[in-house]
């Protein structure tokens, strides 16, 4: 899913579009993901993540190492 942040696993969540008459539609709530590039001092190189802007907040508070742990505990690949 491209939607999705790799740190904090968010992904779209659904719900629906209400007219002025009431009528629902169906819509999507996609979180706000972007395209960062962090260097790994630790293994020497780049790595592009795919993340939320909470996330990019959170990993200037924690640090890039503390979060590429984070990551690969919940399983994916850095």
């Amino acid at each position: 899913m491209s939607a999705h942040c790799q740190l904090t696993g968010a992904q779209p969540g659904f719900g629906n579009r209400i007219s002025h008459s009431h009528r629902r539609t169906s819509r999507r709530f996609d979180p706000n993901i972007q395209k960062k590039r962090y260097w790994l001092a630790g293994e020497g190189r780049h790595v592009r993540l795919t993340l939320s802007t909470k996330a990019i907040k959170t990993i200037d508070a924690i640090g890039i190492d503390a979060a590429v742990a984070r990551i690969r505990a919940r399983g994916e690949k850095v």
